[in-house]
């Protein structure tokens, strides 16, 4: 059985990073995230997460961010590798349950990025 951890290096930890994922990614829209894909030099995928302050409080911005990485941890076999993927939160997502996210998210696995907008 394969271990459903998520390492520190599958995570994009520094602003550097994000700049550039920013910079040279492409960009797809569903009614509560968006999401920027680029292609990284490593074997695996990264993940990153934002959310603003206008999602709420911390407590329910660090659940979205929960909600998000656990999404990533249970299915980062099934994208694909040496990309990058950071995830950005917008609108009223502070009421959303983790079927909600896995739903709205589980369109990543199915489309090509660039091809993405569900309203």
């Amino acid at each position: 059985m394969k271990k459903l951890t998520l390492k520190k290096s599958e995570r994009i930890r520094k602003r550097r990073s994000y700049l550039q994922i920013y910079q040279h990614g492409k960009r797809s829209f569903t009614k509560h995230f968006t999401i920027v894909v680029s292609e990284n030099d490593l074997d695996f995928p990264r993940l990153g997460v934002t959310v603003t302050k206008k999602i709420g409080n911390a407590v329910k911005r660090n659940r979205i961010k929960r909600l998000i990485r656990e999404f990533f941890r249970l299915n980062k076999d099934r994208f694909k590798a040496s990309q990058d993927i950071v995830i950005i939160a917008k609108g009223n997502t502070s009421s959303m349950k983790y079927a909600d996210v896995c739903r709205e998210l589980g369109v990543l696995l199915t489309k090509e990025p660039q091809n993405i907008t569900q309203e």
